[in-house]
């Protein structure tokens, strides 16, 4: 699988290559300089903006065709003011063709990092609501694991703990294997909103009927159809988040996804606590609850413009730009964002390997480009497994009453672990667009992985007071669930949804969430035995040793996404993987280790990727 193509070198591929290893090696002792004229120095990739291929009269003659030509003759001069934006977005201000009004609103975008339409944050909130759904379904198994298994009497060892696996992991297994590949059918006939709609009547019928089960096999066939509609709701609508998101906020606003999995997750909880003195319907009302975050996303998508690249997609340009004009705060904040996605769309549409479902899906695959962004893609995902996270998340109240707690206090150890997953997914909203994915998950792996060997090692403790044996286990799964938090936990939904080409964006999230939850399910499935056969203690270790498996696959195959246009991110992925790797253990890796491990004052190297107009501001300084 090695990755030695040259598409960074093609005009085709968006970018400048420089040579600048020999001009590193003759000045083997840096300089502290400014940071912007090292980068435009050394910078070793260009993100060209492929407007500036053209003159400033041809860009906006350009615009104004392409206005007239889609039944938008109303909105040609719009486009041609709006295409000299998009050309040189640094210096809008000194555009004579803007008008005064046009001006103050993109200032005010530009000074007002959260500025939006009231649609676009309703979208988003729409839309984050859906994830709740999730989070929601994992806790409310995660409580009635506790009573169950008694009531269809597969409570004891060796077969009926494998039979509790498969009814929590069914519908991971039917997420990932079934429902994240009907996505791309679903999406060209109904569009995002009406996948959506569908995905969520699924998930507000399943839950109901899941609550009425009247044996275990009644539940697992309500839980192997709820399973489809996760999968393909799961794949559609961080896609339609990131789709509607503006560049510089898209982190954030897609990362509500994983703020609203973390509140489903806490109210599921809440839920658990609530019903549990209901007696022997305690777990029917625990899995029934689930149905409340789909119904609301069902009765609001009916509010949501459809995604605007999806329209553009299909053909229909003119109703594209309406539904971005709705989510945008100015028109010509709308008419540049809808121009100059048309612009790279038309240029992914002369690389594309194939049009077909079968042809896109083998493009993650064949094309390298493509095929870059399927391994960071994929990489995240199965890393969010791989970390352990879930057998807190499906396991966390047997785990508690295995350590000494009753049912009760387990539930309540519980509702505390989902608090933490919320207030400590907030600052990642602030983190995510400024610190970057990458940064992020390099800097927790490590850390969750010490603190959940900690745990697994905190449950051989069998002196002392009640307090002195659980305490520990408490805080250290608490600890890796901050570090979760603050790391892989938002990036991994954010960044799958955001990496693939607009043509292949279906298939690459279909299978970004297929890994995802195969792997969910397999954990689920596996873990109530892997406790007996390994103990909780070896069970723990073994996923903290995942955990540093999973720092060195993000280490290799995660690219940096931060701040970047859906479309810039196409030219990331052109750089060939043996560049990036050479990059990150002869530059990135040694200046770490002399910056933050030996605290020599050194200057930061350049990043393999820049930015053209950061490089053309320097110049012009």
């Amino acid at each position: 699988m090695s990755d030695t193509d040259k598409t960074s070198a093609s005009p085709d591929a968006g970018y400048s290559s420089h040579n600048e290893q020999e001009k590193m090696a003759q000045d083997p002792e840096p300089k502290l300089v400014d940071a912007p004229a090292r980068r435009q120095s050394v910078a070793l990739n260009i993100v060209e903006n492929p407007l500036k291929r053209s003159s400033k009269e041809q860009t906006t003659a350009n615009a104004r065709s392409f206005a007239e030509a889609h039944g938008m003759a109303e909105h040609a001069a719009l486009f041609g003011r709006a295409a000299l934006v998009a050309r040189d977005s640094e210096r809008f201000e000194m555009l004579t063709e803007l008008d005064d009004q046009e001006r103050a609103a993109l200032i005010y975008e530009r000074d007002h990092k959260w500025h939006g339409s009231k649609m676009l944050w309703y979208s988003i909130a729409l839309c984050a609501m859906g994830a709740a759904t999730q989070g929601w379904d994992q806790t409310g198994s995660n409580g009635a694991n506790l009573s169950f298994p008694q009531e269809f009497g597969i409570a004891g060892k060796g077969r009926d703990e494998w039979i509790v696996g498969v009814i929590n992991a069914i519908i991971f297994l039917t997420a990932g294997l079934i429902g994240a590949f009907i996505v791309d059918p679903l999406n060209h006939y109904l569009g995002r909103r009406g996948e959506i709609f569908l995905t969520a009547c699924c998930l507000t019928a399943t839950p109901i009927g899941s609550a009425f089960a009247k044996s275990w096999q009644g539940l697992f066939a309500a839980r192997f159809v709820m399973g489809i509609g996760i999968g393909a709701k799961n794949a559609t609508v961080p896609i339609y988040s990131a789709e509607m998101a503006p560049a510089r906020i898209r982190g954030a606003l897609v990362m509500f996804w994983q703020l609203w999995v973390v509140a489903g997750i806490f109210l599921g909880f809440a839920a658990n606590v609530i019903v549990k003195d209901t007696g022997r319907i305690a777990w029917r009302l625990q899995l029934g609850s689930a149905f409340i975050p789909s119904f609301i996303l069902g009765a609001g998508i009916f509010f949501c413009p459809e995604s605007p690249r999806w329209l553009m997609k299909h053909g229909k340009i003119a109703q594209g730009f309406q539904s971005m004009a709705r989510l945008r705060a100015h028109p010509i904040i709308a008419a540049r964002d809808y121009y100059y996605s048309y612009i790279i769309f038309q240029e992914e549409i002369k690389v594309a390997g194939g049009l077909g479902y079968f042809s896109r899906l083998r493009d993650c695959f064949t094309v390298p480009r493509i095929r870059r962004a399927n391994y960071g893609a994929s990489t995240v995902m199965i890393a969010q497994q791989m970390c352990g996270i879930n057998i807190i998340s499906f396991y966390s109240s047997t785990i508690f009453e295995r350590v000494g707690y009753t049912p009760t206090q387990a539930l309540y150890a519980s509702l505390g672990y989902g608090a933490v997953q919320v207030v400590f997914t907030i600052p990642t909203l602030f983190l995510i667009d400024t610190k970057g994915r990458r940064t992020l998950t390099l800097i927790t792996f490590p850390l969750m992985c010490i603190f959940l060997l900690a745990a697994g090692l905190s449950l051989l403790k069998h002196t002392g007071s009640r307090g002195e044996q659980i305490g520990p286990v408490v805080l250290f799964v608490y600890l890796f669930t901050i570090c979760y938090s603050l790391g892989e936990g938002p990036v991994a939904f954010q960044y799958s949804a955001e990496v693939f080409p607009t043509i292949q964006r279906e298939q690459g999230m279909a299978w970004a969430v297929c890994i995802n939850n195969t792997f969910a399910g397999i954990l689920s499935l596996t873990f109530p035995r892997m406790q007996t056969v390994m103990t909780p203690t070896g069970a723990f270790g073994f996923y903290a040793g995942l955990n540093l498996i999973a720092w060195f696959m993000i280490f290799c195959f995660v690219r940096e996404t931060k701040q970047l246009t859906l479309e810039e991110i196409d030219q990331v992925f052109s750089v060939p993987t043996k560049s990036f790797l050479h990059y990150e253990l002869t530059v990135w890796l040694p200046y770490f280790f002399k910056r933050h491990i030996f605290r020599q004052k050194i200057a930061k190297p350049p990043p393999i990727i820049e930015k053209a107009d950061l490089i053309e501001d320097v110049h012009g300084e």
